[in-house]
């Protein structure tokens, strides 16, 4: 495709290490990341772009687990211990939806980990993000709160009120764990609900059921591969291709791609007929340029954008950087202007801003239509004011 990503050799092998390839090519390159840097400063960069348990497991895969200090095993350990806790705890929560009559898919890393890969000490992941249709999110709402669950948004700026957040496309909840961990779980009926991707550019979360496939031994569900690869990437997107947790989110796209059957025209044509080809297409090129992600040049070419917006997006992304997440990645305007280019088309981009009369009515709770223009502003000025710190 000729774009290329400029990155240091240390950077390289921390993707090299990562990467869904064959364990030995892992190893070699966390080998040499801490013969490089030493013990120490390599054991900092990994814990600085949260990828200290994988590089551990590759490290125990190359025969250095008796002789690793302990802070590598207790990364890893950590890392597996509270996972397995999540995944535990999910599938309790499945198994009561499901005695209720409603099906919950897995979504995004909380799949991976449930579905496709097979370390839970190399799927880190903050909270877990389930998806319910529509029709059942009030009856799913009464499930978790019968689980124990608070029902509690951990945005200061979001009200924990069941009518905002069905209207919204999720609620949150939390619950301390027996290990005194807090778990953050969030009950979806939009698979990726961003503020800048329109209700009409995702699929439908009943249509999304209808084709997801069982998880062996969990009443959780998985979506199907292409789904499944739509919606990380989605979120990939959603998540400005650099913001936390860095590099390590295009290990979601890397994993599918390369552990799933994928069939690639169904992908496509769905990514075009939601109007999505130019957020996808950055969530899909990342990743092959930085992990060696399997995607074939076919894909990239039926959804790359013009030249001038391809390299203007990856001169962004570079220069915000794919790596230490933690610092801050955009301003207020840069983020505006950025998310702007992730629309087809300028059509795209006016709608993601005034979405239709309906959509808002149903959104905002109000009836009058001459109160339209008032909640068009409101809705600008929140998609502008927020993510400041990002």
């Amino acid at each position: 495709m000729g774009m290329k990503m400029k990155l240091s050799c240390h950077e390289s092998l921390l993707c090299a290490l990562v990467a869904d390839s064959p364990m030995t090519d892992r190893a070699l390159a966390a080998e040499r990341l801490r013969r490089e840097l030493g013990d120490l400063r390599a054991f900092e960069l990994a814990e600085k772009n949260q990828v200290a348990p994988h590089m551990a497991h590759a490290l125990a895969e190359a025969g250095e687990h008796a002789e690793l200090p302990g802070r590598w095993r207790e990364a890893h350990e950590r890392t597996h211990k509270r996972i397995s806790a999540y995944m535990a705890e999910m599938d309790e929560v499945a198994s009561r939806l499901s005695e209720a009559g409603i099906r919950m898919v897995a979504l995004k890393n909380a799949g991976i980990a449930r579905g496709i890969y097979d370390c839970p000490g190399c799927c880190p992941m903050g909270d877990l993000d389930v998806l319910v249709e529509k029709s059942d999110f009030r009856r799913a709402h009464g499930v978790m709160l019968g689980a124990g669950y608070n029902f509690e948004f951990r945005s200061p700026l979001e009200e924990a009120e069941l009518e905002a957040a069905e209207a919204g496309g999720g609620a949150e909840y939390w619950k301390m764990l027996a290990d005194g961990e807090k778990l953050w779980f969030e009950l979806q009926w939009r698979p990726v609900a961003g503020r800048w991707i329109r209700p009409d550019q995702e699929p439908t979360a009943e249509e999304l059921m209808a084709r997801s496939v069982p998880i062996e031994g969990t009443a959780a569900r998985l979506l199907s591969p292409e789904d499944n690869l739509l919606q990380v990437s989605l979120h990939t997107a959603k998540h400005t291709y650099v913001r936390a947790p860095g590099f390590r989110l295009h290990t979601d796209v890397d994993r599918i791609v390369r552990r799933r059957p994928i069939d690639w025209d169904l992908f496509l044509s769905r990514a075009e007929k939601l109007q999505v080809k130019t957020a996808v297409y950055f969530s899909l090129l990342i990743p092959r340029l930085i992990l060696g992600a399997p995607v074939p040049d076919e894909a990239l070419e039926r959804l790359k954008p013009s030249p001038w917006k391809r390299e203007l997006v990856m001169r962004w992304i570079a220069r915000a950087g794919l790596f230490n997440p933690d610092e801050r990645k955009f301003g207020r305007a840069g983020f505006v202007l950025f998310t702007s280019l992730m629309y087809d088309d300028f059509g795209g981009f006016w709608r993601g801003i005034f979405p239709d009369p309906e959509w808002m009515r149903e959104r905002y709770g109000f009836k009058k239509r001459w109160l339209l223009p008032y909640y068009h502003a409101r809705r600008v000025v929140n998609l502008a004011a927020r993510r400041v710190g990002t």
